[in-house]
């Protein structure tokens, strides 16, 4: 591994010493990072993201997961995202990106991945001014690399059009990459000219107009935007993304079950899968 900085700080945090700290975050005798928030622990797992045609991982989505036996534990943010204030919403985001690129750094596996981390829609508003900053001190911190950090926006409403474009800025003054959800072929292109993502995600469940979305796809390459579809979750939604890819002679990204299922380990250097 070529991250020393994280790799003093995991024995810090392996230090039985430190184990009682009173630090959120520990390591677990396999060495994996588990973080607490509102007395539940969690942990990460990380999705991948493959090239279609190849079927090669380029990237993984870090998740956090109640701690369990399995790496399908429940998403804790489904069960605290309700009781959670702003306040402790920004805290346990920032939590979860931490404990995110720790568990996605400290394996050797990572070196040819990008790690993709969901931003909460409660943190657009809550945090008044220089989105990015604070997460960006922390990987600093670590010496991990930035510049392979895509943080997934979330979707937005049409009134906060200024505030996605706001956020956008503030990402990339502070050296992240972004991504944008877009619901329809009309949305994604207007996000493309509006804020300029370096990744565009697409619903594949709801990917029935093949020629509007190979008409994106192709626009998205011209700019060097790349377009992932997630929730690929059976061999039709896999069809009907080759059928958009041979209209655009362009190939996405995809994400879903069909492909992977979210696990604690990222994927092997040579493991592919046949999309």
């Amino acid at each position: 591994m070529s991250f020393p900085i994280l790799q003093q700080y995991l024995a810090r945090l392996a230090d039985p010493a430190e184990a009682r700290s009173p630090s959120s975050l520990w390591l677990d005798a396999a060495g994996r990072a588990h973080g607490r928030f509102f007395n539940c622990t969690m942990t990460s797992v990380f999705h991948p993201i493959r090239e279609l045609d190849s079927g090669s991982a380029v990237a993984c989505e870090g998740l956090a997961r109640g701690l369990s036996a399995e790496d399908e534990g429940l998403s804790l943010w489904r069960l605290l995202e309700n009781a959670a204030s702003d306040d402790e919403s920004v805290e346990l985001d920032r939590l979860c990106r931490m404990l995110h690129a720790i568990n996605f750094f400290r394996q050797p596996d990572c070196e040819r991945l990008d790690l993709h981390l969901n931003v909460h829609g409660r943190l657009l508003s809550a945090v008044s001014s220089n989105h990015g900053h604070a997460f960006r001190r922390i990987l600093d911190a670590l010496e991990l690399p930035v510049a392979r950090i895509v943080l997934q926006l979330p979707p937005t409403t049409p009134q906060q059009n200024w505030l996605l474009g706001y956020v956008a800025d503030n990402y990339r003054r502070n050296g992240f990459r972004f991504a944008v959800h877009a619901g329809s072929v009309q949305e994604g292109l207007a996000l493309l000219e509006r804020v300029r993502p370096d990744v565009i995600r697409c619903d594949a469940r709801t990917a029935r107009d093949w020629e509007g979305l190979a008409r994106l796809l192709s626009a998205a390459a011209g700019r060097g935007t790349r377009i992932v579809f997630h929730h690929a979750e059976g061999a039709a939604a896999l069809g009907a993304l080759h059928a958009i890819a041979e209209l655009a002679g362009v190939q996405p990204l995809a994400q879903g079950h069909a492909l992977d299922l979210p696990r604690a380990a990222l994927p092997a250097r040579l493991e592919q899968v046949a999309a």
